[in-house]
C-alpha cells in the first residue's frame, strides 16, 4: 500500500502539462482501493503457520527486498511514477492458477487458510491485469516512458527471484 500511495501522490504532484499525469492518477486511485487489506491478509496466512504477525513486522528487510521496492521508490519520486506500473504489471501479470494453489496446498500439506492470500489472487489479479492492460495501453506513452516500463518489470522479476531465493534459503 505504501508503495502504491507514494506512486499515486507522485502522479498527482506532476505538472499540468504531462499527459500522464490525470490518467495515471486516476488508475492509482482506484489501485489503492484494489490493494486494501492484503497485507492483513498475509498476516493472518502467516499466522495460520504459526507465524506471529509482530515477529514479521519487527523483522528488517532483506536487502534483495529494500532493493525491490527501494527501487520503486526511487524511480518514482526521482524519475516517473509511470515506472511503477512495469513493477505492477510484473507482480499482478501472472496470478497464481488454481490448479497451482492446489499443488502446493498438497506438497506442503499447510491448511487451506494459509493460502487465502494466493486464493484471493487467484481470483482478482486477472482483472486488475486486464485493467492495467487497457490503461497502459490508453496512455500517451512517449518511448522514454515504455522504456521505463521495461526496466521496472525486468528490474522487479530479478529481485523478486533473489527475495524468493533468499525465503527459500538458496542464496
Amino acid at each position: 500500500m505504501p508503495l502504491t500511495e507514494a506512486a499515486l501522490a507522485r502522479s498527482r504532484e506532476l505538472p499540468n502539462d504531462d499527459p500522464l499525469a490525470a490518467p495515471l492518477a486516476t488508475y492509482l486511485e482506484e489501485h489503492v482501493d484494489e490493494e486494501l487489506h492484503h497485507d492483513e491478509t498475509l498476516l493472518g496466512d502467516l499466522e495460520v503457520l504459526g507465524i506471529d504477525r509482530g515477529v514479521v513486522a519487527e523483522r528488517m528487510p532483506s536487502p534483495a527486498v529494500a532493493s525491490l521496492v527501494g527501487s520503486q521508490y526511487y524511480w518514482i519520486l526521482h524519475y516517473h511514477p509511470v515506472t511503477f506500473l512495469g513493477y505492477v504489471a510484473l507482480m499482478e501479470g501472472y496470478p497464481p492458477t488454481p490448479e497451482l494453489i492446489e499443488t502446493l496446498i498438497t506438497r506442503t500439506a499447510y491448511p487451506r487458510e494459509a493460502f487465502r492470500t494466493y486464493i484471493e489472487h487467484a481470483e482478482l489479479d486477472p482483472g486488475h491485469r486486464d485493467h492495467l492492460d487497457r490503461t497502459i495501453d490508453s496512455l500517451p506513452l512517449d518511448a522514454s516512458h515504455e522504456a521505463a516500463l521495461g526496466v521496472s518489470a525486468i528490474s522487479t522479476a530479478g529481485l523478486a527471484a533473489r527475495s524468493l531465493e533468499e525465503i527459500l534459503g538458496q542464496d
